[in-house]
C-alpha cells in the first residue's frame, strides 16, 4: 500500500491481519479523516483553556433545538437487546474466551484503559477476535485448557477501540502516525464486519473518551464511510458511547443525536469521569476538589446527578443505558473479604437496577451470576428497562458541577494508596499488561490517571492530610513513593527495570508543574 510503512516486527501469523487490502482500507479511514480528529483535539485544548482561566461547562444553547425536539436512536440491533450483564477485559486468548463463556450477554473487547497498547497486544487481539467468530480458538495452561461454548451461548463481542488523542506508532501513513482510534475499528471492521453478520449479529463498538457531540459525528461519518467501502448497509454498526469526560455529560442529548442511525446507548464510564472531572477544573481552587479515591461513591450529590441524567436521556430516546464497573475479583482465601465486597456490588447494581440501567459492567466471570440476578429481579420476563423513562429526573449544570458537595476525607493512607496502586499499575503497564489485578480490584489505566491527578491536585491546592495534618508537598510524596517502592520490593516477583520506568514515569505525571493530559501518553512514548 503506498504510504503506509510497518514499523513494528511480523510475527507469526500477522500478515493475516495486516494484509494489503486491510491496511488500504484503513489509510482510506486515515486520509479521509485523521484532519478533522487533529482539529477536534485542538479544539479540546481551546476549551481545557477557557475552563483554567475561569470558564465553565453548561448544557450548549446552539444545540438546544435537539434537545427539545422529538427524535429516537435506531431499534436495539440483533445481539443488543437485553444487556443485562456486561463483562469488560482486554483481547489476549484466555480472557476472549472467559469472557465469551461467562454468562454474560455482552464482552467489551477492550484495545483501550484494559489493555496495554504494545504492537503485540493490539495486533495479536485482532486475530484473537478473527478466530473466536470463526470459532478456531483454544487456549491451554499446564493441564488446564479453555475452549468455546456453543455460538448460542456466547457472548455478544462489543470492540472498545482506542480513544481520538492516541496515535498508533507502529503504523505511519506518508511518515507520520496512524490514528490509534481508526487503527482498532478499522483492522476489526475490514476482517470481522462480515462474520459478525454472518452470525446474526453485527460490528457493535464502544466509543471511548469522546468529550463532544463533534467527536461523535466524526465518529458516525467514519461509520457511515466504511459501510460504503465494504458495501454494508447503513446502520449495521452500532455504537455505544461512554460518558466517561466532564464536557460530555453536558451534550449526552447532542452525542446520541449525532449517532443515531448507529446507537446503541450510553455507558456510564464512572473512573475515567472522576479523572476528568479533576483534570478539567485542576486548577480552580477547591471548589472542585475531591477526597480521596476510595471515598467518593456513587452516592455523591453530582455523581447522583450524572447517572440520573444518563438514564433519563437515553431512555427519551430509546437508547440503553448501562451502568457502571465492578472491579472486584473474588479471592479464594479470604472468604471475609469476599462477603464484604461481594455485599457492596450487589447494592451497587440494586442501585442502577432501581434507577433505570437496562444493565452493567463486571470484571471477573464470578460477577456475572451476581450482576444477572439483580437485573432479573428487576426485568423479570423484559430485556430492558426502555419503558421507564424517568420523566421524575431533573438536572441542571449546577446539579452536575456539585463537587464540592462530595463528602470524605484526604488521608495519609488514601495517599499512600494512589502512590502504591498507580506504580503497581504502571510496572505492569509497562510490561504489556493493562487489565492488573491490585488488592483484589481489576485496575485499567484510569486507576492510575485518578490517582496521579489526585496528588498533582493535593500538591498544588497546599492541602492537609485529615490524619496526621501534614501538607502534600512534592517532598512528601517523593517520600511515601520511597517507602511503598520499599514494601514492594519485597514481595516476590519484584522487577527492577520495570518499576525503575514506572517511577520515572509516576513522577513525571504527578509532580511536574505540567500537567499531562493523559499518562498513557508519555508511557506509550516510553514502551517500544
Amino acid at each position: 500500500m503506498d504510504g503506509v510503512e510497518i514499523g513494528g516486527p511480523i510475527q507469526d501469523r500477522f500478515d493475516e491481519i495486516l494484509t494489503p487490502e486491510a491496511l488500504a482500507f484503513v489509510a482510506t479511514l486515515q486520509r479521509e479523516f485523521d484532519g478533522r480528529r487533529l482539529e477536534l483535539l485542538e479544539a479540546r485544548q481551546a476549551r481545557q483553556a477557557e475552563l483554567s482561566a475561569g470558564g465553565t461547562l453548561d448544557f450548549l444553547p446552539e444545540t438546544r433545538h435537539v434537545r427539545e425536539s422529538e427524535w429516537h436512536v435506531a431499534p436495539p440491533a440483533p445481539g443488543l437487546v437485553d444487556r443485562r450483564v456486561e463483562i469488560t477485559g482486554p483481547v489476549d486468548r484466555k480472557m476472549t474466551i472467559n469472557a465469551l463463556n461467562s454468562g454474560a450477554k455482552v464482552w467489551l473487547a477492550d484495545f483501550e484503559d484494559a489493555n496495554a497498547p504494545t504492537w503485540e497486544n493490539t495486533i495479536s487481539g485482532q486475530l484473537n477476535l478473527r478466530d473466536a467468530l470463526d470459532r478456531n480458538l483454544d487456549f491451554s495452561v499446564g493441564e488446564k485448557s479453555y475452549a468455546l461454548k456453543p455460538d448460542s451461548e456466547l457472548a455478544t463481542i462489543v470492540v472498545r477501540p482506542r480513544g481520538w488523542h492516541l496515535d498508533e506508532k507502529h503504523l505511519t501513513l506518508d511518515g507520520r502516525p496512524f490514528s490509534a482510534s481508526l487503527v482498532d475499528f478499522g483492522l476489526y471492521f475490514f476482517h470481522s464486519a462480515r462474520r459478525q453478520m454472518a452470525k446474526g449479529k453485527g460490528p457493535y463498538f464502544y466509543l471511548p473518551k469522546i468529550e463532544s457531540h463533534l467527536e461523535a459525528r466524526l465518529w458516525n461519518d467514519v461509520f457511515v464511510r466504511a459501510q460504503e467501502l465494504l458495501e454494508i448497509p447503513r446502520g449495521t454498526i452500532r455504537a455505544t458511547v461512554l460518558i466517561e469526560t466532564y464536557p460530555a455529560a453536558f451534550e449526552m442529548e447532542e452525542i446520541l443525536y449525532e449517532l443515531r442511525d448507529h446507537s446503541a446507548g450510553l455507558n456510564a464510564g464512572r473512573w475515567d469521569y472522576l479523572f476528568s472531572v479533576i483534570k478539567k477544573f485542576r486548577t480552580r481552587g477547591r471548589e472542585f476538589l475531591l477526597p480521596e479515591r476510595n471515598a467518593v461513591t456513587m452516592t455523591a450529590p453530582f455523581m447522583r446527578a450524572y447517572t440520573e441524567l444518563l438514564v433519563s436521556t437515553c431512555h427519551r430516546r430509546g437508547a440503553h443505558a448501562i451502568g457502571g464497573m465492578a472491579a472486584f475479583i473474588p479471592s479464594r482465601r479470604d472468604p471475609e473479604v469476599n462477603k464484604v465486597a461481594l455485599e457492596k456490588v450487589t447494592a451497587d447494581k440494586t442501585r442502577e437496577s432501581g434507577d433505570g440501567f437496562d444493565g452493567s459492567w463486571v470484571a471477573h466471570p464470578d460477577l456475572v451470576p451476581i450482576c444477572r440476578d439483580v437485573f432479573d429481579a428487576v426485568l423479570e420476563d423484559r430485556p430492558n428497562q426502555l419503558h421507564r423513562l424517568r420523566e421524575d429526573v431533573s438536572v441542571s449544570a449546577a446539579d452536575l458541577l456539585a463537587v464540592s458537595k462530595t463528602p470524605g476525607d484526604i488521608t495519609e493512607a488514601g495517599l499512600r494508596n494512589n502512590v502504591d496502586v498507580a506504580l503497581r499499575y504502571l510496572a505492569a503497564w509497562m510490561g504489556g499488561l493493562g487489565a492488573v489485578a491490585i488488592h483484589n480490584l481489576m485496575e485499567d489505566a484510569a486507576t492510575a490517571e485518578i490517582s496521579r491527578s489526585q496528588i498533582w491536585q493535593w500538591i498544588h491546592n497546599g492541602i492537609e492530610l485529615a490524619d496526621t495534618g501534614a501538607v502534600v508537598t512534592r517532598e512528601l510524596v517523593e517520600k511515601i513513593i520511597d517507602e511503598e517502592l520499599a514494601k514492594i520490593k519485597a514481595e516476590p516477583g519484584y522487577d527492577e527495570a520495570l518499576y525503575g520506568q514506572a517511577t520515572a514515569l509516576f513522577k513525571e505525571v504527578a509532580l511536574d508543574d505540567d500537567f499531562a493530559e493523559f499518562l498513557t501518553l508519555p508511557a506509550y512514548a516510553r514502551m517500544p
